[in-house]
């Protein structure tokens, strides 16, 4: 085996894996859910309690995906744990709601408010027609994710994890504008009436609470984004837990900083029953400066769906590779490490997902995401009890983390199926229906030959078409996490025979 340098990896650092973290977590979510929050608690002090909680919990949740992402050293997050443990088939029915839903339908989402932002920005110079208005919007959001995705098909250290840094303190600026004016209004104003008796009228009723829990936890989705692309971290025993606690305690403290300035300014009334918290805090405070909100919360989306194509794409790279998808999306470029093939899947599946109701989607897949994350601590605890051989030099945490966060996962499955019952037994029909894909497709041990002369015909265009080649795990020894695909050893990634087979390709772009 080679010796590669950590240039020649392409592996990110400290500050680039904090920066996909806190981009990651920070979405629209802090300008939706304050009023929800604050309707259900009743009072102001209770939700802040509720964020602070949340904080916490994701604090323990990331503890015990560092023990994950450094004991199993995969791509891939949870589909990659339970491939580990051996639990395929329940890896898979999750995996395809994921790679065609979850990551295409969020992505969606952020590009599709991305132009509705810019184009709000410009209504007062500029106010089309609603048919002008919506192509302008759509066009927009495909043409940030189009740029986005090519700049991912270079190295991750070259372009994508420099621009993610570059974008996350743009957007911890843009928090900041709002952060020190309510605090300046606090402080030097004197604005405190808002915060007085701030526990008066909290609600007892552990349902609202629950939900409360439940809307905030949606705010602080998306902290385990290194453990997608664990192999692309340069030394993640140190990296990761120093960038994801470092990470969710800095986006938990701009969360109280962001509801107390809310609450400085805004009434509990005013708060409740906002649909645009930010644009009605900059109303009240900054005058004509309020016209650049937009453009502010634009800027938040664009590392937030750079994190999601990060996601999205490591994710179907790592079922592709343990061959739960056709090889061609396994394919990646040699010299950049970049997987190209699944980048332009997500690419492709995010712009026809954005055709349909996106929104009732991510409603029918909101108990996949939690219901994975339960299933994940599962396997987890599972390792533990059984002293299932993992990583050398893997940290290890105490037990209780991993059982507590089991049951708050738990938790988190149960309250759709109280509160929004129709939708989450359609989220199960579609993990019932991965399984019996993976029952017809990928349980037997050969396949029709139409289907296996498909993907090898697929596999080759996609090679030549990309500059790549395909990265299947070795299966000498399935559960070695020392095993790593040679994209992340500088071994030739193809043996004699396939390089024969696909001919010649070339690996420069």
């Amino acid at each position: 085996m080679s010796d590669v340098s950590d240039q020649q990896q392409h592996q990110m650092g400290l500050w680039p894996c904090m920066s996909y973290v806190i981009a990651n977590i920070i979405g629209a979510g802090i300008f939706i859910t304050p009023g929800p929050i604050l309707k259900y608690a009743q009072s102001n002090g209770l939700a802040l309690v509720v964020w602070l909680g949340c904080g916490l919990i994701s604090l323990i949740g990331g503890i015990c995906y560092i023990e994950l992402g450094t004991s199993i050293l995969e791509p891939g997050c949870d589909f990659a744990y339970n491939v580990y443990v051996g639990w395929e088939a329940i890896a898979f029915s999750f995996m395809w709601v994921g790679v065609v839903m979850s990551f295409p339908a969020s992505a969606a989402v952020q590009a599709q408010t991305f132009g509705q932002y810019i184009v709000a920005g410009l209504s007062p110079i500029w106010t089309p027609d609603d048919l002008l208005k919506e192509i302008t919007e759509r066009g927009l959001g495909f043409l940030l994710i189009i740029l986005l995705t090519i700049l991912n098909l270079y190295a991750i250290d070259k372009y994508a994890s420099k621009f993610q840094v570059f974008v996350t303190l743009a957007k911890l600026l843009s928090l900041a504008v709002i952060i020190v004016t309510g605090f300046y209004f606090l402080i030097f104003k004197g604005w405190t009436a808002n915060l007085e008796n701030l526990f008066g009228g909290s609600t007892t009723d552990i349902g609202d609470i629950s939900l409360a829990f439940y809307g905030a936890l949606w705010s602080f989705a998306g902290w385990d984004i290194l453990n997608y692309g664990t192999p692309e971290i340069h030394k993640p025993r140190r990296t990761m837990p120093i960038a994801l606690l470092g990470g969710i305690t800095c986006v938990t403290l701009i969360y109280l900083a962001m509801n107390v300035a809310y609450m400085t300014v805004l009434t509990k009334g005013q708060i409740e029953n906002s649909t645009a918290i930010a644009a009605d805090f900059a109303q009240e405070t900054l005058g004509n400066f309020s016209y650049a909100i937009p453009f502010m919360i634009a800027v938040l989306l664009i590392g937030t769906l750079n994190s999601n194509i990060f996601c999205g794409s490591r994710f179907t790279h790592a079922a592709a590779r343990q061959g739960h998808l056709p090889t061609f999306l396994s394919c990646i470029n040699e010299e950049s490490n970049s997987p190209r093939a699944a980048l332009l899947f997500q690419l492709i599946f995010t712009i026809l997902i954005s055709f349909v109701n996106t929104d009732k989607l991510i409603t029918y897949v909101a108990f996949v995401i939690f219901g994975q994350k339960a299933v994940t601590m599962t396997a987890l605890i599972w390792i533990r009890i059984r002293k299932i051989e993992v990583a050398p030099g893997a940290i290890h945490v105490p037990l209780i983390f991993s059982i507590v966060f089991w049951f708050l996962t738990c938790a988190l499955v149960i309250v759709p199926f109280v509160e929004e019952t129709m939708e989450t037994i359609v989220g199960v029909i579609l993990v019932l229906i991965g399984l019996v894909i993976y029952l017809i497709f990928k349980r037997p041990q050969t396949m029709p030959s139409f289907l296996v002369k498909l993907n090898d015909s697929l596999t080759r265009i996609t090679c030549r078409i990309l500059y790549s080649t395909p990265d299947l795990k070795s299966s000498e020894d399935p559960t070695s996490t020392t095993n790593k695909s040679p994209r992340f050893t500088g071994e030739s990634i193809l043996n004699d025979d396939e390089l024969q087979n696909l001919g010649p390709i070339t690996t420069h772009l």
